[in-house]
């Protein structure tokens, strides 16, 4: 049965994948002959042995016309003396084609004269913790010529990527980052003297431009670190403005353990985007932030970082509560005290007034003024993105987050936020191509892989690429199975494996589950799961602990959308209409459409659900009917396999609304 099933849902492998010295003309006619569809197949046996005999004689085969060149080939083994003279004459004309080539040489698209990356720098010292130093000194030169308008510098993100890499190939790396020149060095640190070599290479041709080592007390890195970036920006002939060259002379702190411990904040940061326990990397780099801050009260960078992680928090929801956004606007009032004209500090208050209250114009505002210094900021452009998205304003959105990526071109998670953008209308051949281009960027990065798998599970109700991914993800690397367990969850419920769903909710731990932009606690979930399979005690017993939980979650949080929908959603599992379907209207109140077009959707879509649990199909069809409107993150394969929409299955208007997201015959 599992063999009939291959042979009907996938094509056949190639044949010379097989038998790698297979003939291609041969591999076409058994491909012919394996088709699924029978009307593509030979219509007689006595088709299939001619096509066999023409290809054993050389000439076209049936099933594939010979192209130009194939036919020139088999026309030169049959007239060897005609054929030789016709090469003569070819590869005269493309002599002169040449020599003209080389006269006027066709125009090509060269990279910015005053484009630069600066490479991860080598730790040399013996103490493997000097690590973080050596990346901290990296990232504080590539942050001061990032400052000069008259350079294009590529973000920290991407060149992190190269951390590492012995004998780098320059050259390439070049041509990924899309810049004529690259920045190499080493840090050696051995007790309070401290040894940095930096080296400027033309990426185009691998030369040596300049280079330069500097030997000082630990206490100057600093110092070293401008001279580095002052000695880079004269060598490539940047225009130096006044206020660019104070900037990069202003050191970041005066204590060299809080920089260590900033450094080690920033690379969690980074490393832990795209987890479903992202909330544990925020967290943690937030304690290491606040040490720093402990022992230099006037880090101003530092204060920086922690308003953006409380914010993350704040909006994310791991901790929708005041009390973490007035952290936030702590740390941002800190900062500009401390330097109240510099870019970074704009840019925190940005991103505080988009994910603190979603004051969009604001927050656009800030970002303008944030700009001015801060030419070369990636978070910038993304962060204008974000907005814009959320204001509707799509052709703006997917300008400024391509901006990111061109100063950020191996960045995953603008790279993401181009697909979702996709994802929302519902263009999943382009978001297709936008992860293709993430996984091109990174092809072993597991969150890309089991995004791009979950497009089939969206698009055409295909479960069987994420289950498989999901599968050999546990087999090979069953540590990377609790980033990736939502995912599971995900696909478990959709197949109705309420094992593999129980096993995914364990993987999990504390975090919590998330249905898009939705968190469930734990008991929610357990209690679908048991009300799947049919166990009504059980299920109403999860629902019931379920309830005290998300009643403590909303004292908490009582004006936020998200948290009032699941409680809303628990009330209507336990059978309360009315208090289930307040709570639901109340959602769409608190956030609704035309203040934030994703997640105002989400709300209608959730009180679609609670009508429909609480027995309401008219509300039900009614709401759902504009939760699919896109942009949305309703999709068919949701609608079609998930069990929570099972109250409607045999309501004809439900049906009629998943039929109108079906993919075409030509999709499938």
């Amino acid at each position: 049965l599992s063999v009939i099933r291959q042979a009907g849902a996938t094509a056949a492998p190639k044949l010379r994948s097989l038998v790698l010295s297979g003939d291609r003309d041969l591999e076409t006619v058994v491909a012919r002959c394996l088709e699924r569809d029978p009307k593509a197949r030979y219509h007689t046996a006595g088709a299939f042995a001619e096509d066999l005999e023409r290809s054993l004689e050389g000439r076209a085969i049936i099933a594939r016309p010979a192209r130009a060149p194939a036919r020139a080939l088999r026309w030169s083994r049959r007239n060897p003396i005609f054929a030789s003279a016709g090469l003569t004459c070819l590869l005269l004309a493309l002599a002169v084609v040449w020599l003209l080539g080389e006269k006027f040489p066709s125009p090509k698209i060269p990279v910015p004269e005053k484009s630069l990356a600066v490479l991860p720098f080598e730790n040399l010292s013996r103490d493997p913790d000097s690590a973080f130093f050596a990346d901290g000194v990296q990232d504080e030169i590539l942050t001061d010529l990032a400052r000069i308008a008259d350079l294009r510098v590529i973000g920290r993100t991407s060149v992190l990527q190269y951390k590492g890499g012995v004998a780098r190939d320059l050259r390439k790396i070049g041509k990924q980052l899309g810049v004529a020149h690259l920045v190499e060095g080493t840090v050696q640190r051995s007790g309070n003297r401290l040894r940095v070599n930096a080296q400027l290479f033309d990426a185009r041709t691998d030369r040596n431009v300049w280079a330069l080592t500097y030997e000082r007390e630990v206490a100057g890195v600093f110092a070293i670190e401008s001279e580095i970036a002052t000695a880079i920006a004269s060598e490539l002939n940047a225009k130096l403005l006044p206020n660019e060259k104070s900037e990069i002379e202003r050191p970041p702190t005066g204590d060299i353990p809080a920089f260590d411990l900033y450094t080690r904040a920033k690379n969690l940061l980074i490393t832990g985007s795209f987890r479903d326990d992202d909330g544990e990397h925020l967290r943690e780099a937030a304690d290491l932030l606040n040490q720093a801050v402990v022992r230099d009260p006037a880090f101003f960078q530092a204060y920086c970082q922690l308003a953006y992680i409380h914010d993350r928090l704040y909006f994310d929801g791991f901790d929708h509560t005041p009390a973490r956004l007035a952290l936030a606007e702590a740390a941002i009032q800190t900062a500009f005290l401390l330097r109240p004209a510099a870019g970074e500090a704009h840019l925190a208050r940005a991103q505080n007034l988009y994910w603190g209250y979603l004051d969009y114009d604001g927050a656009l505002a800030q970002l303008e003024v944030a700009r001015q210094s801060l030419p070369n900021d990636p978070p910038i452009f993304q962060l204008m993105g974000y907005i814009q998205r959320r204001q509707g304003r799509w052709d703006e959105s997917a300008r400024d987050l391509e901006r990111a990526v061109e100063l950020d071109p191996r960045n995953l998670e603008t790279l993401h936020q181009i697909a979702t953008n996709y994802d929302l209308f519902r263009s999943y051949a382009e978001e297709t191509l936008a992860l293709d281009r993430a996984l091109a960027v990174e092809p072993d990065h597991a969150q890309t892989k089991v995004i791009r798998a979950n497009v089939d599970l969206d698009w055409k109700a295909d479960t069987q690429p994420l289950h498989q991914l999901i599968d050999k993800i546990r087999t090979d690397n069953p540590a990377g199975v609790q980033g990736l367990a939502n995912s599971w969850l995900i696909c478990a419920l959709a197949e109705r494996d309420a094992d593999g769903a129980n096993n995914a909710l364990i993987a999990l731990g504390e975090t919590p589950f998330m249905d898009g932009s939705v968190q469930w606690n734990h008991p929610l979930v357990e209690g679908v799961i048991a009300r799947m399979t049919k166990e009504d005690v059980k299920a109403r017993a999860a629902f019931t602990e379920a309830l005290a939980e998300q009643r403590k979650i909303v004292q908490g949080e009582p004006n936020h959308g998200p948290v009032r929908c699941v409680l809303g959603l628990i009330y209507a599992a336990l059978g309360r209409k009315e208090e289930a379907l307040r709570e639901g209207r109340r959602a769409v109140e608190l956030l609704p459409i035309e203040r934030d077009a994703i997640r105002g959707k989400a709300m209608v879509r959730y009180l679609a659900k609670i009508a429909a649990w609480v027995g309401d199909n008219d509300l039900a069809c009614e709401q759902l009917a504009i939760a699919t409107q896109v942009p949305s993150g309703v999709t068919y394969g949701q609608l079609k396999l998930m069990p929570w929409w099972d109250p409607l299955r045999n309501d004809p208007r439900f049906d009629k609304i998943v039929a109108s997201l079906a993919p075409k015959a030509s999709d499938k």
